[in-house]
């Protein structure tokens, strides 16, 4: 028999109605995060052209990636890369079958969020 209520209540569930949790959020955020791999990976090669059409274009490109903001924008794409590499590990696991309890998969979540940012500095540091 058709439901009879179905004009009254949503079709579907929207975001309004649900709870962002840990695993969701990190999971947009290894897209993000991919995608901003992308933006950093064309000012890298930037870079490496402006130093193949000479020394003026070089300058220009090395002022820009060597200046506070450039520095700003490496480090972030540097977390970003640590971040997405362990985001894309946690989903290996995942795809083996383990640690698919919400318990653990927060806790590896909120670990994949404090060894991206340490992994992060720390390259910064070496680097």
């Amino acid at each position: 028999m058709a439901d009879v209520n179905r004009g009254k209540r949503p079709l579907s569930p929207h975001l309004t109605i649900y709870r962002p949790q840990l695993t969701s959020i990190t999971s947009i955020f290894v897209r993000i995060t991919g995608n901003a791999l992308v933006v950093a990976g064309l000012l890298i090669v930037w870079w490496f052209a402006a130093l193949a059409a000479g020394p003026e274009a070089y300058a220009t490109a090395n002022g820009f990636i060597t200046s506070w903001f450039g520095d700003l924008v490496m480090f972030l794409s540097v977390l970003a890369l640590w971040y997405h590499l362990l985001g894309g590990v946690r989903h290996l696991i995942w795809d083996s079958g383990h640690m698919l309890d919400v318990h653990r998969s927060e806790i590896f979540g909120q670990a994949m969020m404090v060894a991206s940012v340490l992994l992060a500095i720390f390259t910064a540091i070496v680097v």
